[in-house]
């Protein structure tokens, strides 16, 4: 592999000179929202696709004109959805180590190291690397970044179209005052994540029970 930019390859240029050939950046989308499920993507970069950074700071065509270079390219891209059930059921950092750590493991090939943007991921069989804003400052994290949002997105505007009237396609289960004002006049839908307010327990009795998309909390 031949990188000629600079920028953003520190981390990895690093790695490469103590003997790590296989690199992969991980990270995930969706921790805050109050519906959708969270989405951590690993990727292991073969090839320097410039223009690489944190997904929060591209715009939308930007995103998708990079995740669509990323998933065509060669590069080997590992995904993982963890439903709200599941972040109700082990709360929303489980979920989150579990979707980073499936992601990795939905990798075709097993990495010699993981660059892991702000968290300490355990429980994987290979050396990890924590680095503070990692999405920003390493080209293989900044791509997950973008695998891992563009995939959530795309999953709410889906959803969008199975529950309408919340509007997941504009705020992508963010608590906007749009999102609010929809879940108080329909109440929550199958993927709203009862564990967050306004939905926990001690508020969401009334709002679950006039819902027209009632979840089966048995399975929560």
């Amino acid at each position: 592999m031949s990188f000629s930019s600079k920028e953003k390859w520190e981390f990895e240029r690093k790695a490469w000179a103590r003997g790590f050939n296989y690199v992969a950046g991980v990270d995930e989308a969706g921790r805050g929202p109050i519906a959708g499920p969270i989405v951590a993507a690993a990727v292991v970069l073969r090839e320097d696709i410039k223009g690489l950074d944190d997904s929060k700071r591209l715009s939308v065509r930007k995103r998708e004109e990079l995740f669509d270079i990323l998933i065509n390219g060669e590069n080997d891209i590992g995904v993982s959805v963890v439903p709200p059930s599941i972040i109700d059921s082990i709360g929303i950092q489980m979920a989150n180590y579990m979707a980073m750590t499936e992601a990795v493991f939905n990798l075709k090939k097993k990495p010699d190291l993981v660059l892991v943007d702000g968290y300490k991921l355990e429980g994987l069989p290979c050396e990890v690397w924590r680095i503070i804003k990692g999405d920003r400052i390493s080209a293989s994290i900044g791509a997950a970044s973008i695998v891992a949002k563009v995939t959530r997105d795309r999953i709410m505007n889906q959803m969008d179209a199975i529950y309408p009237g919340y509007g997941f396609a504009k705020h992508k289960g963010y608590a906007t005052k749009e999102h609010l004002v929809a879940l108080e006049k329909l109440g929550p839908s199958p993927i709203h994540r009862f564990s967050f307010a306004p939905l926990s327990e001690s508020f969401c009795g009334e709002l679950f029970y006039q819902s027209k998309f009632r979840r089966d909390l048995s399975d929560v």
